[in-house]
């Protein structure tokens, strides 16, 4: 098979190279779509959020902690910091004991202070609407902003890739084993529909935290996983 051209018409905006892959791979991708689309139809954002900016705090919190975790947090911050001036005029020792709970608490205190005295600063108060803008806020990167934008804004210039994602695109054979996160966003931008991406990410997370799970679940049962499993160590091995 031909591969597809580089950076197809689709995605001209993007700012980088993407990986050539064939029409096969992106039909097998598409079948892969479809799929989780009939298992999560439902799929969404698990972190409680009411405005972007307050996504964005979530986030920010969720590295290495549980959404369920962050969203127990939560709603106290959000009650004694309702604005992003609020955090701001604050110090993140004022921060701290709202979010105790959540690992690296202290660091993820500066990282929110920080984020949202940009966002003031910088922005006005209001959340930006491109990665470029979004990742010179302390503590967000790329997954990060890609979230926020997708869910607040509709706009899909990324694919979400989180430990969940990174997990099952190499189980699912969407990138080669030892791909780093950047690769893995790469490859699934030009795998799958851009207006798809942030639709996808979470059908992907919800099947990585019901069935495909690092440990346990169901990979030896699903029909997604059945399917569509091929470098699934649970299943190959």
């Amino acid at each position: 098979m031909t591969p597809t051209p580089t950076n197809p018409r689709r995605l001209k905006d993007i700012p980088f190279e993407l990986p050539q892959v064939t029409d096969a791979e992106k039909r097998r991708a598409r079948r892969l779509a479809k799929a989780l689309t009939e298992h999560y139809p439902d799929a969404h954002c698990e972190l409680d959020y009411s405005s972007p900016h307050e996504l964005l705090v979530a986030t920010i919190l969720s590295a290495q902690a549980t959404d369920a975790g962050v969203n127990k947090a939560t709603p106290a911050l959000f009650e004694r910091f309702p604005k992003p001036t609020d955090y701001a005029k604050a110090s993140p020792a004022e921060i701290e004991p709202y979010i105790k709970s959540i690992g690296l608490y202290r660091n993820k205190a500066k990282a929110v202070h920080a984020a949202m005295t940009t966002l003031v600063e910088a922005f006005g108060g209001e959340v930006p609407r491109t990665i470029e803008a979004l990742t010179t806020l302390r503590g967000v990167a790329r997954k990060t902003a890609n979230v926020v934008l997708g869910n607040c804004f509709g706009i899909n210039d990324g694919f979400v890739v989180d430990t969940h994602i990174q997990r099952l695109a190499t189980r699912f054979g969407l990138v080669e084993e030892g791909s780093n996160t950047s690769q893995i966003e790469r490859r699934l931008m030009v795998l799958f529909p851009r207006d798809k991406w942030c639709e996808l990410s979470h059908q992907i997370i919800w099947h990585g935290r019901r069935a495909c799970q690092a440990r346990g679940g169901s990979c030896d049962t699903h029909p997604i996983c059945k399917s569509f499993g091929v470098c699934c160590e649970k299943r190959t091995g």
